[in-house]
């Protein structure tokens, strides 16, 4: 259970092409600091999608403030559509939940729309999955899924319902709905390796930090270093805010010395862009909106393996500058 806007795309804008990303610093200079932000889950299938914005490329944020050691670049990352994608439709998992306790499958679609008019509903009244009200992430989750079935147009007796929902909820706690993209992990590795601090930035309650990426291989210490989920700060993208939290957690790095990487215009691209990072945008997906992001001035690249190639390049181009 993720909120549509896991699944987005981001962009860079032609003046962060004229400045490469990555630079060596002199010898008596200490190496430039970078935040990656990458999103993670990509959209898999429509039914996942709740109509957001999906890009073929995640979101990456780079800054230039600390690293591990050496005070080197920094890279932020966002998680859904750049990273992660859904596996199957959202009514797999309600009708195998279902079934656990001997009842048939609800209508998919009408599961589908019930979900999404309720997930809407719980995010205006109680946003950041029910931060500002101290709501617990299981209440929230319990209401958004029985309002769910009730605009289906099912019924369950609270016994019935609670362990219905006690499945979905351990489902979508677990790696089990999501794969990762091939490329994630050997860009993440990368981008550490050559010195950036790697951050994730994305609109997702505390499990995606605590459970699920690390059940999905992406683990705090080797692909990345720090997080910005929303359902633990209380903010959520497009708030600019999202990243300039991104760039306190990193060191208080400067936001000319970030790239952000995401796969949503209106919450990766503009907001990291309106704080100062530079961006890019994914499209895994080929979406129709990528020729209008390209028409914008951002960069858009089909995946980070591109993004990866793409960097590499700068940085021999800054190198050859300096030699």
């Amino acid at each position: 259970m993720r909120s549509k806007d896991v699944w987005e795309p981001s962009v860079i804008g032609p003046e962060d092409v004229q400045k490469p990303f990555l630079t060596r610093p002199k010898d008596d200079e200490k190496p430039p600091q970078w935040i990656l932000h990458v999103d993670g889950v990509g959209k898999s299938l429509s039914n996942l999608t709740h109509n957001s914005e999906k890009g073929a490329y995640g979101e990456a944020t780079a800054v230039k403030p600390m690293t591990r050691e050496s005070h080197g670049p920094m890279q932020l990352t966002d998680v859904t559509g750049t990273l992660i994608a859904y596996k199957g439709q959202l009514g797999d998992y309600y009708c195998m939940a279902a079934k656990s306790v001997g009842l048939p499958c609800p209508d998919y679609k009408r599961m589908h729309e019930g979900f999404k008019a309720a997930y809407t509903e719980m995010a205006k009244r109680y946003p950041c999955f029910g931060y500002a009200a101290k709501i617990p992430n299981v209440d929230w989750w319990r209401s958004c899924v029985k309002d769910s079935f009730t605009r289906a147009g099912y019924e369950y007796d609270d016994e019935t319902f609670e362990k219905v929902f006690r499945r979905i909820y351990a489902s979508f706690g677990s790696s089990a709905p999501y794969s990762v993209f091939p490329d994630s992990q050997p860009f993440l590795r990368w981008a550490r390796q050559k010195g950036l601090i790697v951050g994730i930035v994305s609109n997702a309650e505390y499990r995606y930090q605590d459970v699920i990426l690390p059940a999905l291989g992406l683990n705090q210490g080797s692909e990345w270093d720090f997080g910005v989920f929303s359902g633990l700060v209380g903010v959520e993208k497009p708030e600019p805010r999202m990243y300039e939290i991104a760039l306190e957690k990193a060191g208080n790095i400067a936001p000319e010395e970030a790239l952000h990487i995401g796969d949503s215009m209106r919450k990766d691209y503009i907001p990291a862009r309106s704080v100062g990072m530079h961006a890019l945008l994914l499209d895994r997906f080929k979406t129709p909106d990528a020729e209008s992001w390209r028409q914008s001035g951002a960069l858009v690249f089909p995946d980070l393996v591109a993004v990866q190639d793409w960097l590499t390049k700068e940085e021999a181009i800054a190198a050859g500058h300096k030699a």
